[in-house]
């Protein structure tokens, strides 16, 4: 296959300017007529600089017009959706060229092969294409993949309507540091635009976690946002989800202003979150489902004995509330009973009712055993990973 020369563009140093922002990701405005710093960030290795953008930079390219191909990665997985989805409207605009301008690849459906066969045909009816691959892990790739996908990507000039955007998910590509980026990152670079997708956090996320109370049909003071994002934790996708869970809560109750006791009532704190479907995992056999969830709590740095309290607590609830179901109680007097909020009582009961007594009581005496072999050994996620598959 033939390859095409790169020539990767000399960064000599950081390059800072304000600009004006007008491109809205997420639908609900929270760019729009911001100023902040357009950045970029240059990796040197061996005399050769790696330039790698900010989403910022990204979303005034996008606003310009995309061309080539793009490498999405970093920590924030619901920006990158964001960012993909409005490629695609930007590009595609009309659904129905969709078949032949927005060409979707996933992890499942994903070879070097299929790629190049997505990347060759003309669009139709208009100037660009675009093919998007989302879930690929790239750490979990051999070299000779890495390869095989490079040679595809140096063929990108050859057909120069495409605009490609391979998505990589948090933590599914070793990134390497300022002063050392890893090989992949290296190699990806000579013939994508590496764009790093950060976790934003404190006024900025409070903001943004305003935006869709208001879209949403309620409002929510700034103490309360930032309160939400101290329960809940800073994944934004965790905070979609929790905001549009308590205006509907809110509206429900005839009222338009959510407050901190709707938060403490209705939401669920962010490990507590993970822990619950972790423990469910683990119940229901889902083995790859369970480690994939420890795996965020890896990526988190949560402590082990953290994790495990709380998968143990998990339990203990789960056990409580299928002996009062057992017992006839209805779910309303079970959340009284337990001090539950709604919406996690009936969480609960969901997770408890299809569980038998018995898988529930071996598996918290597993998670003691595991509990016990962390202490005396410093096993740290081992322990964790044991109980996952002894069950």
């Amino acid at each position: 296959m033939k390859k095409s020369r790169i020539c990767l563009r000399k960064v000599l140093k950081t390059s800072q300017k304000t600009v004006k922002l007008g491109v809205d990701f997420d639908g609900l405005g929270w760019y729009n007529n911001k100023e902040r710093k357009e950045s970029r960030v240059a990796y040197e290795k061996g005399g050769r600089a790696v330039e790698i953008i900010k989403e910022d930079v990204f979303r005034k390219q996008l606003k310009k017009g995309l061309t080539g191909g793009y490498l999405f990665f970093g920590d924030e997985d619901y920006l990158k959706t964001h960012a993909l989805r409005a490629a695609r409207e930007a590009i595609c605009p009309d659904p129905t060229f969709a078949l032949f301008n927005d060409v979707r690849l996933d992890a499942l459906d994903y070879t070097s092969s299929a790629l190049m066969d997505a990347l060759m045909p003309p669009p139709m009816m208009g100037e660009q294409k675009i093919v998007s691959v989302t879930g690929l892990s790239l750490s979990s790739m051999r070299s000779s993949e890495i390869d095989d996908l490079c040679e595809v990507l140096s063929t990108l000039s050859d057909y120069d309507y495409n605009v490609l955007i391979l998505c990589v998910p948090a933590g599914e590509m070793e990134e390497g540091t300022a002063k050392k980026p890893s090989s992949v990152l290296q190699k990806l670079a000579k013939y994508l635009t590496p764009v790093s997708f950060d976790s934003i956090s404190g006024a900025r996320l409070a903001a943004w976690v305003g935006k869709h109370f208001a879209a949403h049909g309620v409002t929510a003071a700034p103490d309360v946002c930032s309160y939400l994002i101290e329960y809940s934790g800073k994944a934004m996708y965790t905070l979609s989800f929790e905001t549009e869970k308590l205006s509907y809560y809110v509206l429900q109750n005839g009222r338009t202003v959510v407050t901190r006791e709707d938060v403490k009532n209705v939401s669920i704190g962010a490990i507590e979150a993970d822990a619950f479907a972790l423990t469910n995992a683990i119940l229901d056999g889902r083995s790859a489902e369970a480690l994939a969830a420890l795996s965020v709590m890896k990526f988190r740095r949560i402590d082990p004995i953290i994790v495990l309290s709380e998968v143990s607590r998990t339990l203990c609830d789960l056990l409580s509330v299928k002996t009062l179901q057992e017992q006839g109680m209805p779910q309303g007097e079970i959340a009284r009973a337990l001090k539950m909020n709604e919406y996690k009582a009936r969480l609960y009961a969901n997770g408890a009712s299809s569980k038998p007594r018995e898988r529930l009581a071996r598996a918290l005496t597993l998670c003691a055993d595991a509990d016990l072999a962390l202490k005396l050994s410093p096993q740290g996620y081992m322990a964790i990973e044991n109980l996952i598959c002894g069950l």
